[in-house]
């Protein structure tokens, strides 16, 4: 099972069309309230398509019990955090550094947007990954230089570049 704590992971996945992953490797998904809210907003590119996806996946979670260990992780990170402890999540799906470091703390497993990518390529589940980050980087999704050309390495795409 896969909980989505980053609306913006969420909304990368969902623009290099690899929602289908999530399935095939991790089984179930999951989202708070929160992330479902920050995801589906109208001002956000790409809304509809993770708003369609997080249909019949999206949990309240009781945050009354909850001890926040940082005060820069935004609402769906915290939700995110507190539901995947819920749940017994395997992964959360998180870009955000800061969230990431939070997670860490808590000895949570985390996955990112890039990470989903090269997962997909070793579960034979699809094209290269240059091939998925490409749609990511042309949209207001921040994706760094450097990660992108660890992933691309990881994924054995050295000569690829993304445009």
């Amino acid at each position: 099972m896969i909980l989505v704590a980053d609306a913006s992971a969420l909304i990368a996945i969902a623009t290099c069309d690899s929602r289908f992953v999530f399935a095939a490797i991790f089984g179930n998904t999951l989202a708070s309230s929160a992330v479902d809210a920050d995801a589906t907003a109208f001002d956000k590119p790409q809304s509809a398509c993770p708003q369609s996806y997080l249909y019949g996946k999206v949990r309240a979670v009781d945050m009354q019990r909850f001890i926040d260990l940082n005060a820069f992780a935004d609402a769906g990170e915290t939700y995110a955090l507190r539901h995947y402890k819920e749940v017994a999540g395997e992964y959360l799906l998180m870009d955000d550094g800061c969230g990431r470091k939070v997670a860490k703390i808590n000895y949570i497993r985390t996955a990112g947007s890039l990470g989903i990518s090269l997962q997909a390529k070793y579960a034979s589940l699809g094209p290269c990954v240059a091939s998925r980050i490409e749609p990511i980087a042309n949209r207001p999704v921040f994706l760094s230089e450097v990660s992108v050309q660890i992933a691309l390495a990881l994924g054995g795409e050295t000569g690829n570049e993304v445009k």
